[in-house]
């Protein structure tokens, strides 16, 4: 008995085939993008079914499509059998293809395993019809079929294990193309077996009277088209959804990240370190242990920034951040604190030196250099060590505590550590008392100047003055420089406050003048930060025209380590100055470089030996004397004056004049007056020029 195809159901089979190969696909990704195992077995078992009534459909819209002279219909609880086979084979396959790997021996075994399943569910379906006498099958198209349903399910397994990372680039063509690929694969397993069977001469529906063809046709094909749509709608809602709660979850994730953790160096932010300094604090009391803060503050951090750019500076802070978290234990905290500001906390100390060996540790690593593109640099910190209980009991008095104690260790000398130290606070009180003192000085008039007289060597005669800032606060009490010029140095007041001490001198020596005395020639100390400035010089010819002061009674005062730690720049400044008037003197001359190199480049009017060497001429009998000759011969050969400060005995002032010392100044000679004081010596005194 020969039958024929419906052309519209074998190509409905067709297209519920890819559709139901492209869910598959689709929902394979979906269960493999999801960690949550009960979301993963409700989508397990929901794919199962979707997938399983498209692939029984495609079968048996195709067994619907041929049609025999007889009236046909199907069993339905066999027909109800043949779905159950789908839905398991549909399971089974998801489970293989969502596993985290694929072997090729699994693959194979899935694949007999699901094409058996297939070709079963497949003859079940044909089953269903009940034909008497029974449908005969050509024994090499049923073999044909069976290893068709094989290889299709290995194809479909191997290609859907592929695609199921979301991820990659243009997976839904490449999904839509497999679908289409496994959809024809599949169609062509099932035509095959139709072909296998043979329908015998006055052969009989035996479900005649069940569930008719054409009803059933029309149901299968609108149902499973619904469902398959509706479980592809809900797969790609459910994946928008998780994508955007990812998204929102990336974003949340990122934003903490930002508020803890430092971009740069990606070490813990001050916040983040206070709070685990808090934990550390509350379980070292609860346990009665201790631990230690290391304060450290990069050395010469921003001569590297000005130099070389901040870019290089940024690297230079992530590389030692790098070499520091190498550097500690594993349950220690390393934490960016900002700028070039970092802190590690060690926990659970069994000593102070255990936090002393962990500095010295970190001195010794930095001093192995830095290699910063193709800059190798040494970056070296000053550390500063607090412990706790015994520096502090809460977290802002352990973090200002090792800050001071860093802050002593740069005074120290650098490039070292200092533990935290009872004085130190006093030290940072006093500090901040004078800070404010100096806030208030220039607006309340808390400053004056004193000069230091300065008499000719052979003569005795008066040569000029220095002029010394003193500062008399209302509460605090007088100060000397030494008490406050770091200070301001360090703050950056010292430039207001020197602009100050310009203007005085000038007012000073018009007011000598207007009063009839001798021209007087007044030296004043430039400081380092002054000499930073770009416009130092314009500011001061402003103040002395505005005075009218002559530029040569004033001589401005470098002391020679400043001069030397941009010795370029130092000549430029020299050269500007001189080129309006005014002279320099190299002040505390032997104490720093002494390059004489740079001395001749310099070609300052004066050089001011340190009173050091003074002090040597009686104390280190003929090698002090050797010393302070030799720098008064050197002054010599170089056209320049000699000064000597810190003249205090007879002796002192005879050998120096024996040395033709050109100018001397001190405490035997005339102690620092009074503007009025100094003015009454300039009227009875020849002043020489």
């Amino acid at each position: 008995m020969h039958g024929t195809y419906n052309f519209w159901l074998v190509a409905a089979s067709l297209v519920v085939a890819t559709l139901a190969s492209y869910t598959a696909l689709d929902i394979s990704g979906r269960i493999a993008s999801l960690s949550r195992s009960r979301m993963r077995h409700i989508w397990l078992a929901g794919g199962a079914a979707s997938m399983g009534i498209g692939i029984w459909s495609m079968h048996f819209i195709g067994v619907l499509a041929f049609e025999l002279p007889i009236r046909l219909g199907y069993d339905f609880k066999i027909t109800a059998g043949s779905l159950g086979i789908a839905v398991l084979v549909s399971f089974f396959a998801l489970r293989v293809i969502t596993s985290k790997r694929l072997t090729a021996r699994r693959l194979v075994a899935s694949s007999v395993l699901m094409g058996a399943g297939i070709a079963a569910m497949h003859y079940t379906g044909d089953a269903a019809m009940r034909m008497q006498p029974a449908i005969v099958y050509d024994p090499r198209l049923f073999a044909a079929s069976i290893a068709i349903a094989v290889i299709a399910s290995g194809a479909a397994l191997w290609i859907a294990y592929t695609l199921s990372d979301a991820n990659q680039t243009n997976v839904l063509v490449k999904r839509m193309g497999s679908a289409l690929v496994m959809g024809i694969a599949i169609t062509g397993m099932h035509y095959t077996g139709n072909a296998a069977a043979e329908f015998l001469p006055g052969s009989i529906c035996g479900a005649a009277n069940d569930v008719d063809a054409h009803w059933l046709a029309t149901t299968i094909v609108l149902f499973t088209l619904a469902i398959l749509i509706i479980t592809l709608v809900l797969s790609r809602f459910d994946a928008r959804t998780a994508l955007l709660a990812g998204s929102v979850s990336r974003l949340n994730g990122q934003i903490v990240r930002m508020a803890t953790f430092d971009t740069l160096t990606d070490l813990p932010n001050r916040r983040t370190m206070n709070e685990r300094f808090d934990r550390a604090m509350r379980n070292a009391k609860h346990s009665g242990g201790r631990f230690a803060i290391l304060f450290m503050d990069l050395d010469g951090f921003k001569t590297i920034n000005d130099s070389l750019g901040h870019t290089v500076g940024d690297e230079v802070l992530k590389a030692f951040a790098r070499r520091l978290q190498e550097c500690v234990r594993g349950g220690d905290t390393v934490a960016r604190l900002g700028g070039d500001e970092f802190v590690v906390m060690l926990e659970n100390l069994h000593a102070p030196t255990d936090a002393e060996k962990m500095a010295e540790r970190i001195l010794d690593e930095m001093k192995k250099g830095l290699l910063v593109g193709n800059h190798p640099l040494q970056v070296m910190p000053s550390i500063g060590i607090a412990l706790f209980p015994q520096d502090g009991d809460t977290v802002e008095s352990m973090l200002k505590h090792a800050d001071l104690a860093m802050y002593e260790a740069k005074r120290g000398g650098r490039s070292t550590y200092r533990f935290f130290e009872a004085s130190m606070n006093e030290a940072a009180v006093r500090t901040l008392q004078i800070q404010q003192a100096l806030h208030e000085a220039l607006n309340g008039g808390h400053f004056y100047l004193l000069f230091q007289p300065k008499f000719r060597g052979k003569s005795g005669e008066l040569a000029g003055a220095e002029a010394l800032i003193r500062l008399d606060h209302p509460e605090i009490g007088t100060l000397t420089p030494l008490e406050f010029i770091p200070i301001a140095e360090r703050s950056g007041q010292i430039v207001e406050i020197g602009y100050w001490v310009v203007h005085e001198t000038c007012r000073q020596l018009a007011r000598w003048r207007d009063e009839g005395c001798p021209p007087v020639k007044v030296a004043i100390n430039l400081s380092p930060r002054q000499l930073h400035e770009a416009d130092l010089v314009e500011n001061i010819m402003m103040i002395v025209r505005a005075e009218g002061v002559q530029s040569e009674q004033i001589m401005f005062e470098i002391t020679e380590t400043v001069a030397m730690q941009d010795a370029p720049r130092t000549i430029e400044m020299i050269r500007a100055f001189q080129e309006n008037g005014f002279e320099i003197a190299i002040d505390d001359f032997g104490t720093g470089y002494s390059s004489l190199a740079y001395l001749q480049r310099f070609r300052a009017k004066q050089l001011k030996i340190d009173r050091f060497f003074t002090n040597g001429l009686d104390e280190n009998g003929q090698e002090g004397r050797a010393i302070v000759s030799a720098i008064i011969a050197l002054a010599h050969s170089l056209d320049m004056d000699v000064v000597a400060e810190g003249v205090e005995t007879g002796s002192q002032l005879d050998r120096l004049q024996d040395m033709m010392c050109d100018e001397m100044q001190g405490f035997l000679l005339a102690m620092p007056l009074s503007a009025d004081a100094f003015g009454v010596m300039l009227e009875q005194g020849e002043v020489s020029a």
